[in-house]
């Protein structure tokens, strides 16, 4: 597929319009059939409509010319978007709709009086022109809409090539906002880049054998094939890669349209204004640019410079400068002196504006002089559903993130570059942190960190998932855990900065990986092993103990009642249950959730003064307390049976295996179980363990994709962790019952 396809359709369309209007005598004067849009443009793709608008003097009435050229059209199969209009009704409307001007720009001439398309093309653009500071907000919200709906192309998972950020609607919109003469875009680079997705367009409606837009997971492989690339992967690198040029430019042409609209109206020819900002720096129309002193041959610090300026100012850094910079710029010295890496960390730490001003080190070439090893990560998609970003973009936002939390961090200079290298390890075979280490070291002891520090900025990489993943599936008030945590992480101030870097991280990944619950899991965790590391100088280890709540009167006076409280949490709610201690007390309570078919998060049981207490961290923001109540009253009194609404598993379930873990605590058998996510697994378990007369302290339950990882923390009553027998026979009855029951659909 190429431009020359495209052309022979254009032209093919052309010759079975201009003989549909000739054959029935359509007249040559004060009558036009003119293409618009995408068929203006003689971009047809395989399975495009046409795009056809009957335009007739103000003066002169086509009468039932319309349908004779439509018929004929109709019957040759062609698929047909048309309209009749005056010229003037023609103005009128591209006056009243954004959409109908930009198609009407696009205005090429097919049969009857070619003097009338002239002068309808020459009218449409003056007034766009005359017109554009008044539309060009309008245009803004517009196109700021749609990529709210439709997401960037270079990031989710199923793009579409017209609408997303970054595809063939930005790209006409930029010829657009060219055509009002108010700013200019590079032509080149947005030419090459329209062209290469009109082919990728052609290739997926011409395997898909229909019209569309949308790049479907299955059709990755077809289109490396089309393209010529190695692999699916490869694909999708390219045209992620294209729309992250498309975007870059958007991006720097509608900056050039806010700085114009904010500037004077008056007409005639200005001058730009030089703003010296630093040294060898200045800014001009909004852009930081080099001014007369500049030598870059002679400045290794120009280029850190000019970026940092502009992205704590949030202005354009000018690409033609971004590019002279990378083409004549001395090289930084290896290591960098004290100044470049500090100009690194005010770049990375400018907050927003680090975003606009990285695509143009990116784009231009220029970031590959400062760090070479981004082409690894470079538009590499994420394995993981739950990413929003590629691999590069979201490290970017890791960056972003971070700096709003510097000011709680000793170093933040070691911070913001651990947040740019934390997934540096990604794109190759093996464990993504611990690949990403060494590398990590090299590139900060490149910068001129000290060793302790580089040393310190490889433990953040190696390390920046063990917070999140040990807060969701360990409890945190079992030394054991604290142990597993400190054994890898040296001190206090790496903690507080791995720490930070875990909630910059969790945040630039989904609002969903760093929920208020997710959020206080982490914290608690990180609060026990500052408690551990602060602990006396004697020696003496601190006890967290349990939370002293109090027991309701109505418990007190009933122990075989269950008080239930509800609080609201962010997108969720927190549960608490407390009844006389027993054993299977906590089976109930998950029965309880699962016949309210509630994802349980997170759970804690614990015994304060005979009575026993679980808090639920739940998915459901809409529970009742009544209703919660009256079941929990049904399911204690057995008047419900949570296993009578069971039945067999369905069919391609991931089988559940459930493992011992006795090196996750000193004091309680630890049970690690995986299976698909579902409701009704906390009470499977738990029901489970009931029978076999074990209790269970807590558990902590965390989701990864399509698979639960649900974590009990389990101990005979009053008697500490299981025999070694005694857990294997809990492993296997947890296993049996997750094998024989699931909750019926309803």
């Amino acid at each position: 597929m190429s431009a020359e396809d495209r052309a022979r359709r254009a032209a093919a369309a052309d010759r079975l319009c201009a003989a549909a209007y000739a054959d029935l005598g359509g007249p040559e004067v004060g009558v036009a059939l003119v293409a618009v849009g995408g068929y203006g443009r003689a971009e047809l793709a395989p399975h495009s409509d046409l795009d056809v608008v009957l335009v007739h003097d103000d003066g002169t009435e086509p009468g039932g010319l319309a349908e004779k050229v439509w018929y004929p059209l109709w019957d040759s199969g062609t698929v047909l978007d048309h309209s009749v209009r005056s010229v003037s009704q023609c103005v009128d409307a591209a006056d009243a709709d954004l959409r109908v001007a930009l198609g009407l720009l696009d205005a090429r001439h097919l049969a009857g009086d070619p003097n009338l398309t002239l002068r309808l093309r020459a009218t449409l653009l003056a007034q766009w022109r005359r017109d554009a500071r008044r539309r060009l907000p309008e245009l803004r919200r517009m196109v700021r809409q749609r990529h709210e709906l439709m997401g960037e192309m270079a990031h989710v998972s199923v793009p579409d090539l017209k609408e997303a950020a970054g595809g063939l609607r930005d790209a006409t919109v930029l010829k657009a906002l060219v055509a009002t003469w108010l700013v200019d875009a590079p032509h080149v680079a947005l030419e090459r880049c329209r062209q290469s997705l009109l082919d990728v367009r052609d290739l997926v409606q011409d395997a898909a054998g229909r019209a569309g837009d949308r790049v479907a997971p299955e059709a990755w492989d077809a289109l490396a094939e089309g393209l010529g690339v190695a692999d699916a992967l490869a694909a999708q690198v390219h045209v992620r890669e294209l729309g992250r040029r498309v975007t870059h430019i958007s991006h720097l042409t509608w900056r050039r349209v806010d700085s114009v609209l904010a500037g004077p109206t008056s007409p005639g020819p200005r001058r730009p204004a030089l703003e010296p900002i630093a040294p060898g720096l200045a800014v001009a129309s909004g852009e930081v640019v080099l001014d007369s002193r500049a030598r870059p041959a002679e400045d290794p610090l120009l280029l850190l410079r000019a970026a940092a300026e502009a992205a704590e100012r949030d202005i354009v850094l000018s690409p033609p400068t971004a590019a002279r910079l990378a083409r004549e710029g001395r090289p930084l010295p290896d290591p960098w002196p004290p100044g470049a890496r500090q100009l690194l960390v005010r770049l990375l730490a400018a907050g927003r504006g680090l975003l606009p001003v990285w695509e143009t080190l990116e784009e231009t070439g220029a970031l590959e002089s400062l760090l070479p090893e981004w082409e690894r990560i470079r538009s590499l998609p994420h394995a993981s559903p739950v990413h929003r970003f590629t691999v590069d973009r979201h490290v970017v936002e890791t960056c972003v993130e971070a700096s709003a939390l510097i000011r709680s961090v000793a170093r933040p200079d070691v911070l913001m570059v651990a947040a740019l290298l934390h997934d540096i390890g990604k794109g190759g075979l093996g464990e993504h942190s611990q690949a990403g280490a060494p590398i990590a070291r090299a590139v900060a002891t490149r910068m001129g960190f000290e060793p302790d520090a580089a040393d310190l900025v490889a433990t953040l990489v190696r390390w920046h998932l063990l917070l999140a993943e040990v807060a969701t599936t360990r409890d945190p008030d079992d030394r054991a855990t604290v142990d597993h945590v400190l054994g890898r992480v040296p001190d206090a101030e790496a903690l507080s900065l791995l720490s930070v870097l875990t909630e910059a991280d969790a945040r630039a990944t989904s609002a969903k990986a760093w929920s208020s619950w997710r959020a206080g899991l982490v914290r608690t965790l990180v609060g026990r092993c500052h408690t551990w590391l602060a602990r006396s100088d004697d020696g003496t280890e601190p006890d967290p103990g349990e939370p002293d709540l109090p027991v309701p009167p109505e418990v007190r006076a009933d122990p075989a009642r269950v008080a239930v409280t509800l609080e609201g949490e962010e997108s969720g709610a927190r549960v608490r249950l407390v009844s006389g201690d027993r054993v299977g007390l906590l089976a109930d309570a998950a029965a309880l959730f699962a016949l309210q078919r509630t994802s349980v998060r997170a759970a804690r049981a614990w015994t304060h003064d005979g009575f026993g207490v679980s808090v639920w961290d739940v998915a459901d923001d809409a529970l009742d307390v009544a209703v919660l109540r009256q079941r929990m009253a049904a399911i204690v009194d057995r008047r419900v049976d949570a296993r009578a609404r069971l039945s067999r598993p369905a069919a391609g379930r991931l089988e559940p295996t459930v493992a011992v873990r006795p090196e996750a605590s000193r004091t309680a058998t630890v049970l690690e179980v995986r299976m698909d996510d579902r409701p009704g697994v906390v009470y499977l378990v738990c029901e489970a363990l009931a029978r076999l007369g074990i209790s269970v302290r807590s558990a902590h339950v965390s989701t990864l994709g399509p698979q639960a990882v649900d974590v009990f923390y389990v101990q005979e009553t009053g008697a500490g962790a299981l025999a070694d027998e005694r857990a294997a026979d809990a492993a296997h009855a947890v296993r049996e019952a997750l094998l024989a029951t699931v909750l019926l659909e309803t």
